[in-house]
């Protein structure tokens, strides 16, 4: 399996001969290394409505013809612009022929605005597990520090977790740090930083913060194999 990350919260994992994309928010991402027309995915995780993790899923599954997977509402929304997509909510899982994917809490919000100032409705946030090849990947989506983050470490070994550390709109460093002792991932990669002057922060310390071994920064492009 491989994993890498392309700036914001854009990850895409690569397992069974599938290319799983992750919130590709890639117009108008000055810190992605991709370009969105090139973009290849067999299936698109969304894990919230918001424009900046939406980003160019339309365009994206339509020419991949994609299977776009996201809490119901948004997935309903996303289907009459012609996705194929897979409704989920947050305590399910399912089994796709990829692997298995979970959604799991997240404080935050989840709206599509669109061209003309209107927000669509996009129901709950979600971070999202996914197990495969006998590993499991938490990419928690935009959202607070909750204690039963807990429950998720204790139900689960988790190899890899993406965790935003932005501030402002999600989870700051420290608290980024007590979800990562919260949920035990073996291995943590901050994200959903430094996109906009209202998430600026040094990666650094919030590595600084975590058990040591376990931080890991990645650039855009930068690629992990489990």
């Amino acid at each position: 399996m491989k994993v890498s990350f392309h700036g914001h919260a854009v990850v895409k994992v690569e397992t069974g001969g599938k290319t799983i994309l992750f919130d590709p928010f890639i117009t108008g991402n000055g810190l992605t290394d991709l370009k969105a027309e090139d973009v290849k995915a067999d299936v698109i995780i969304l894990t919230h409505g918001h424009n900046d993790h939406v980003g160019d899923t339309v365009d994206i599954a339509k020419r991949n013809n994609s299977l776009v997977i996201a809490t119901a509402e948004l997935a309903t929304y996303l289907s009459w612009q012609g996705l194929n997509t897979h409704g989920m909510h947050i305590g399910g899982s399912y089994e796709f022929d990829f692997g298995r994917v979970k959604l799991t809490p997240a404080f935050h919000g989840s709206g599509y605005t669109t061209e003309d100032n209107q927000i669509i409705y996009c129901g709950m946030p979600a971070g999202v597990l996914l197990k495969a090849e006998g590993k499991t990947i938490y990419h928690a989506g935009d959202t607070a520090v909750y204690s039963d983050m807990k429950l998720i470490g204790d139900r689960n070994s988790i190899d890899l977790a993406f965790l935003p550390i932005g501030d402002n709109y999600t989870m700051g460093p420290e608290d980024a740090a007590l979800a990562a002792e919260f949920i035990r991932a073996a291995k943590v990669v901050p994200i959903h930083y430094n996109t906009f002057p209202p998430i600026k922060q040094d990666p650094n310390e919030f590595i600084g913060m975590l058990k040591k071994g376990t931080g890991h920064i990645m650039s855009p492009g930068d690629e992990l194999k489990l």
